[in-house]
């Protein structure tokens, strides 16, 4: 267990407190997890969304930007955050994060004029997932999933689920738009990953929402996908706690983090018996380190939340359970060659 010393060496109060209580399973009653439950919000992680907050609650820009993607975008961002780093629900500062966002909701949140919570050149669109998925993700993460407001925003989505599990690009003059080759969902005609990745996200800090037939059946259509590189490794821890810049509308998942991947599986119920699964952490195994460790090159400082993050999915996912997969395992190709006419 060369990795355990290593992350508690992290000058981060935040990160050793997850660590001893996930990874090690101190009791809440452990003097040294108690000792870090009041120093904790002194991180310097939590104190740089903290100092972003607004009066309104909502959250602006930091360093590295946000590519103007708007208040509620960055407020939900923040959330996520905030959520991941464990602060409480009921901080004064996450409260009136939540209430800034579900101030702009109407059951789902709308697009906004000029696609500022997305790309730009949105106007045409009447429906977007991703919309909803985001706000609704950074409100689940924080710890407001079962919120009745938030509840509405679940069964938003479900209504606009695909019958093959996925969820679309969004509708644009009253018909589904298809995605972008690199954000294809494998075996759906319109299903689009960053969609489907938002959506999933959000349920799967639900209770009950992240083991329902629809939270598998979008986790089944990702799973198809198939793709392992180790550059984009962690990017989602790196970028949920502050370390990676915020960009991107449609382009949000464009990269496919495996690490991710592994985190909705034991969250959702995909069990070691999937093979796409066990392929998956056969390959994050085989880029561990001698110590224990995950690099990130990108930013080494990430290295240890990366680890941590990998190592409690590697702990949580289990070898059986009634999880069924319904997709073919084909190989996926972004842009498919078209057959010649001659």
């Amino acid at each position: 267990m060369t990795w355990a010393p290593i992350l508690l060496a992290s000058p981060s109060p935040s990160l050793r407190l997850l660590v001893l209580r996930d990874l090690l399973k101190r009791p809440n009653t452990d003097k040294e997890v108690r000792e870090l439950e009041s120093i904790h919000e002194k991180d310097p992680l939590i104190q740089s969304f903290i100092a972003l907050q607004e009066p309104d609650g909502s959250f602006r820009e930091g360093v590295g930007g946000g590519s103007h993607l708007g208040k509620l975008r960055m407020t939900a961002q923040a959330l996520m955050g905030l959520g991941y780093l464990g602060i409480d629900p009921e901080h004064p500062v996450v409260k009136r994060g939540a209430e800034y966002i579900f101030k702009q909701q109407e059951g789902s949140w709308g697009l906004p004029y000029g696609g500022t919570l997305l790309d730009g050149g949105l106007q045409s669109y009447t429906m977007v997932p991703i919309q909803t998925a985001l706000p609704l993700l950074g409100l689940a993460a924080s710890g407001y999933a079962t919120d009745p407001r938030a509840e509405q925003a679940y069964e938003w989505l479900l209504n606009e689920q695909l019958t093959d599990g996925g969820w679309p690009s969004g509708i644009r003059a009253g018909k589904y738009v298809f995605p972008a080759g690199y954000r294809r969902l494998a075996h759906s005609k319109w299903g689009c990953r960053t969609n489907t990745t938002a959506a999933l996200a959000a349920f799967s800090h639900h209770p009950k929402h992240r083991t329902s037939e629809a939270a598998k059946r979008a986790l089944d259509l990702l799973l198809g996908h198939e793709t392992r590189q180790s550059h984009t490794l962690g990017f989602e821890v790196a970028r949920t706690i502050g370390i990676e810049p915020l960009r991107g509308g449609f382009t949000y998942y464009k990269r496919y983090d495996v690490a991710q991947i592994l985190d909705l599986c034991w969250r959702i119920g995909a069990t070691l018996e999937d093979a796409r699964v066990e392929a998956n952490v056969k390959f994050v195994k085989g880029l561990q380190g001698p110590y224990g460790l995950w690099d990130y090159p990108a930013h080494p400082e990430a290295t240890r939340w990366v680890t941590f993050d990998l190592l409690r999915s590697l702990s949580r996912l289990d070898k059986k359970g009634d999880w069924i997969s319904l997709e073919p395992r084909t190989s996926f190709q972004p842009y498919p060659k078209r057959p010649r006419r001659y």
